[in-house]
């Protein structure tokens, strides 16, 4: 086995201090933390690698090109550190040392943009780059490629589906580059039409790193709000708290996106009356030990 191996068949478990129990609703996370990268963007990196590598579109000469808010940047140069290739990351200035510090512990070249443009400003800085000199680059493009969608619908949701199956009343995830979702609504679509896809969105002019408000940033091209039931949005404050009480009460070190599902997930288990919701939990808490978040 290698370390790629390890990444998928993450625990979900079952909040029991955190109001995880509502009346007859149970709440659940899956905790991608525990992916080898230390999210759930290693599955979809290594999917979009692979395919690239299967179709001759990735040759040992060229640099792995990508922007990032950090997570896939972390993930990626995970993976081209195993299999040997270099790696180019932009990403906005300002996001927290620990994930820049991790990508280039991996060997990857970082590039930061500014910290006002967000990652629309580090997408808008690859795409400069690619355009340059694209011979010498496998560019990415996590929001247009169809293999961050697969990645999900092939282990994501079928995980999730093994564990809780028919009781799942809802499947709550961030809107970012909106592949964990898409691919999860893919597969319960047609597992569990009944199951409802609950999009959380952040505030507009947020702070979570990862997650997008999609009317002030550009919209992922894989993005397709039909297959969401329910878009929630949530604030910076709710889901800072959310993910200082996950560590607090439940012993879960998460993240801010992971928050913003939790918070949408308990939220929306006051609504109904009985069966299993489930939320997503992108990433650890450990990338943000130098932000404000458990330094408020």
């Amino acid at each position: 086995m290698d370390i790629l191996e390890t990444i998928g068949n993450t625990p979900l478990v079952t909040l029991r201090r955190f109001n995880g129990e509502s009346g007859r609703v149970r709440v659940l996370v899956k905790l991608e933390g525990n992916n080898p990268g230390g999210s759930i963007k290693d599955r979809a990196a290594l999917y979009m690698i692979r395919s690239a590598q299967g179709a001759g579109c990735l040759n040992p000469s060229q640099t792995i090109l990508e922007a990032t808010s950090g997570n896939t940047g972390i993930a990626l140069a995970m993976i081209g550190s195993a299999c040997g290739y270099r790696v180019r990351i932009a990403m906005p200035a300002g996001v927290g040392r620990e994930r820049l510090g991790m990508i280039k512990a991996f060997g990857a070249e970082v590039e930061l943009t500014p910290a006002e443009d967000g990652t629309d400003g580090a997408i808008r800085r690859v795409r400069e780059i690619y355009e340059n000199r694209p011979e010498n680059f496998y560019l990415v493009n996590q929001f247009a490629n169809a293999q961050n969608i697969r990645a999900h619908r092939e282990t994501t949701g079928p995980e999730i589906f093994a564990r809780a199956g028919e009781t799942i009343r809802a499947i709550v995830a961030g809107l970012g580059s909106c592949g964990t979702i898409m691919g999860v609504a893919e597969y319960f679509k047609e597992q569990s039409p009944t199951t409802l896809i609950v999009g959380v969105e952040p505030q507009k002019g947020h702070r979570i790193p990862g997650l997008k408000n999609m009317e002030e940033s550009e919209v992922p091209k894989i993005f397709n709000k039909e297959f969401i039931d329910l878009r929630m949005t949530v604030n910076d404050r709710d889901a800072f708290d959310a993910a200082r009480a996950l560590a607090l009460r439940e012993g879960i070190f998460a993240g801010m996106s992971s928050g913003a599902a939790v918070c949408a997930a308990l939220r929306l288990a006051r609504d109904l009356r009985w069966g299993t919701i489930v939320a997503i939990l992108p990433d650890r808490g450990d990338r943000y030990l130098s932000t404000n978040l458990f330094n408020p």
